[in-house]
C-alpha cells in the first residue's frame, strides 16, 4: 500500500466536495463552492477570425462557460485580439483561454487578449525530444532555473492583468528532465505541476488551477487522486481547483465511456471544478456530455444517499493498481474471479430477447445469466449476512441488493473492504430498479459507476441493469471492460478532439483508419492531430498516425517515427 499519509478524499464511502480557494476567468468562477463549471476547446483555426467568433458563439449558446482556442506562435496569438472582440461585439461574454505548448512570447500575446492561458509545463520552457539521459543535481537545477526565468514574465503580466491560469500536465508531454528524473508515471505529472505552481506562488500569484490528464483511465485517475494528496500534504494554503479531462478519448460510445470513466469516477470523490470532455466529435458534442457529468453535483444528488458509518478502511490502494485477488468460480460453464477474463452478465428477459440472434451479435454475446448464476446479493451494511459468507465453505460471487439507497461505487467498496478476498464481486451499474429513459446517460452512469471500480481492481464480472434495450447495454458493458484496460476485444483507438493545431481532418481521417484497423483485435493505434501530445501521449500504443504537415502524417511504431509526410 502507498504511505498512510497519502490521502486525497477525507472519506472514500461518503460524498463530500473538495474545497477550494475560488479562481476567477473572467466572470466565471471556478471551485470556492461554485458549480462544477463545462468547457470546450475550437476546432477552428485560430488565423480565422470569424470562423473562431462563430464556433464560440454555438459554444456558448450549447451551455460551454469557457471556451479555449490553441495559440501555436506569437504571430497567431495576435489574432486572439480580433476573436475576443468578434464574440464581444455580438454581445458574448464567454471567456476565452489561450492554449500555450512550445512558445513563452506566444503566451506573453495570447494574455493581453484573454482571461486564462493554459501552460504545458512539459514543454513550456523545457526539452521534450526523448532524450535518455542522467540528470546531475546541478544539471537538473540549472533547467528548473531556465524554466523559472522563461515562466516568470508570464506569471507577472497575468497578476498585472487580473488573468486565471491553468498548470496543465499532460501524460504525453512530460520534459526529458522529469521524465528522465521521475519516469513516465503520475508522480512525474504531479512534480512537473508543482515546480510551476511554486514559482508562481513565489511571485504572490494564486488566481491558478490544475490539471493531470490522459489517455488512459487508470493513469488520469491515479494521477488526479495523487495531485490532490500531494497538495494536501502540502499545507491548507494549497487550495487550488482541478481542471478534469481524459485526452484523445476518441469519439462514439468509446470515447463517452472513457471520459465518464475518468471525470465521473473523480467527480464521485469530490475532485473536480472544470471539466471539458475531449471527443473526436466536433466541439458542440462535447457540452451535453460534459453537462451530464456534472448535473449530479451540481443539484446536489449525492445528499440524498444514506450515510455510511463506521466503515472499515478500503480494501485497495488508491494510487496503485493491483486487482483484487479472489478464488477462480466456475458460473454456468463460465470462468470468474481470479486471474480469469472479466465476463458479462444480462438478465434472463434480456437474454430471450437475444437468443435468436446470439450467434450475430458478435463480440458482444451475454455470458451468464444472472437468475442462473447462484449469486449472493447482500447489504453490505448486513453484518450477519457477511458473517453467513464467512462461514460459507466454498467461494461465491457476491453483489449487491437492488433498491438500497448507496452509492453504488460507495457500496462496493464497503462490500470489497468487507469481504473475504476469496469471494468475487458482481458490479452492478445502478441499485435502481430501471435506468433514465436518454441512452447517453445510462451510458455515463455505467462507466462512471462500474468504470471507477475496475480501475481499482474491484470487480469480477459486470452486469448494465439500467439500459433496457439489451443490445445496448451488451454493448456497453464490454465498452467499459474495454475503457478501463481489463478486457481487451477489440482494437483500441486513442484519437485526439482535433483543435486549431490539427494539420488534417482527424474525424475524417480516424473513421479512415478503424475501417482499415479494426480486425486488429488487441492492437493500440493513436491518431494524433499534432506533436504536442503525439509521440508520448502514444506511449503504450502500438501505432501512431500523428500530424506532421498540412494533410500529411508521420507513422510511429511505438515511439519511434518510421516514416515522414504520407
Amino acid at each position: 500500500m502507498s504511505s498512510p499519509l497519502l490521502r486525497y478524499c477525507p472519506d472514500l464511502y461518503n460524498y463530500q466536495r473538495r474545497e477550494t480557494r475560488p479562481v476567477l476567468v473572467g466572470n466565471v468562477q471556478i471551485g470556492g463552492g461554485a458549480p462544477v463549471v463545462v468547457q470546450s476547446m475550437l476546432t477552428s483555426d485560430t488565423r480565422d477570425a470569424e470562423a473562431c467568433v462563430k464556433e464560440a458563439l454555438g459554444l456558448a449558446e450549447a451551455g460551454c462557460q469557457i471556451v479555449r482556442v490553441t495559440a501555436q506562435t506569437r504571430i497567431i496569438a495576435e489574432n486572439l485580439q480580433h476573436i475576443r472582440d468578434g464574440i464581444r461585439a455580438a454581445g458574448c461574454d464567454v471567456p476565452l483561454v489561450a492554449d500555450i505548448h512550445f512558445k513563452p512570447d506566444a503566451a506573453m500575446e495570447a494574455v493581453k487578449w484573454v482571461e486564462k492561458v493554459r501552460v504545458n509545463p512539459g514543454n513550456y520552457a523545457d526539452k521534450k525530444k526523448f532524450a535518455v539521459k542522467e540528470y546531475t543535481d546541478d544539471e537538473y537545477a540549472a533547467e528548473v532555473a531556465y524554466m523559472e526565468e522563461q515562466f516568470v514574465p508570464l506569471v507577472k503580466d497575468c497578476i498585472r492583468l487580473g488573468r486565471a491560469m491553468r498548470i496543465g500536465t499532460n501524460h504525453g508531454s512530460l520534459s526529458d528532465r522529469i521524465m528522465n528524473r521521475h519516469g513516465d508515471t503520475p508522480l512525474g505529472m504531479v512534480e512537473s505541476a508543482l515546480e510551476f505552481a511554486r514559482i508562481a506562488r513565489a511571485q504572490g500569484y494564486h488566481n491558478f488551477l490544475f490539471s493531470m490528464k490522459a489517455s488512459n483511465p487508470k493513469v488520469m485517475i491515479e494521477a488526479y487522486r495523487l495531485l490532490v494528496a500531494h497538495l494536501n500534504q502540502l499545507g491548507s494554503d494549497w487550495n487550488y481547483p482541478i481542471h478534469l479531462g481524459v485526452t484523445e478519448a476518441g469519439d462514439g460510445e468509446d470515447g463517452r465511456i472513457k471520459s465518464a470513466i475518468g471525470i465521473g469516477s473523480l467527480l464521485a470523490d469530490g475532485i473536480g471544478d472544470t471539466v471539458r470532455v475531449s471527443l473526436t466529435e466536433d466541439a458542440i458534442f462535447e457540452i451535453p456530455v460534459a453537462q451530464q457529468l456534472v448535473k449530479p453535483y451540481n443539484e446536489g444528488l449525492p445528499a440524498q444517499f444514506e450515510h455510511i458509518s463506521n466503515a472499515p478502511q478500503v480494501s485497495y490502494d488508491p494510487f496503485d493498481y493491483v486487482r483484487r485477488e479472489t478464488e477462480v468460480l466456475t458460473i454456468n460453464g463460465v470462468k470468474a474471479g481470479g486471474h480469469e477474463t472479466v465476463p458479462v452478465f444480462t438478465t434472463r428477459k434480456k437474454w430471450d430477447a437475444v437468443a435468436h440472434k446470439i450467434d450475430k451479435l458478435g463480440d458482444y454475446k451475454p455470458e451468464v445469466v444472472i437468475e442462473d448464476s447462484g449469486v449472493v446479493e447482500i447489504d453490505p451494511r448486513d453484518d450477519a449476512a457477511i458473517a453467513s459468507l464467512y462461514e460459507s465453505t466454498e467461494a461465491k460471487l457476491v453483489t449487491i441488493k437492488d433498491g438500497l439507497k448507496l452509492p453504488v461505487i460507495a457500496a462496493y467498496r464497503l462490500l470489497a473492504a468487507k469481504l473475504q478476498p476469496r469471494h468475487s464481486i458482481l458490479l452492478k451499474d445502478t441499485l435502481r430498479a430501471a435506468g433514465s429513459d436518454d441512452f447517453t446517460e445510462n451510458l455515463l452512469v455505467a462507466a462512471t459507476n462500474i468504470g471507477s471500480l475496475l480501475c481499482d481492481g474491484i470487480g469480477d464480472a459486470v452486469i448494465v441493469n439500467g439500459e433496457e434495450a439489451p443490445g445496448q447495454a451488451l454493448r456497453i458493458s464490454y465498452n467499459i471492460l474495454q475503457a478501463a484496460g481489463v478486457r481487451i476485444f477489440k482494437t483500441d483507438y486513442v484519437a485526439c478532439p482535433s483543435c486549431g493545431r490539427t494539420l488534417f481532418n482527424l474525424q475524417t481521417t480516424t473513421q479512415k483508419i478503424r475501417a482499415a484497423t479494426g480486425h486488429l483485435k488487441g492492437v493500440r493505434i493513436a491518431v494524433m492531430g499534432c506533436i504536442v501530445n503525439g509521440p508520448g501521449e502514444m506511449a503504450d500504443a502500438d501505432f501512431g498516425y500523428v500530424g506532421g504537415a498540412p494533410e500529411k502524417i508521420n507513422l510511429y511504431v511505438g515511439k519511434t517515427a518510421v516514416k515522414f509526410n504520407i
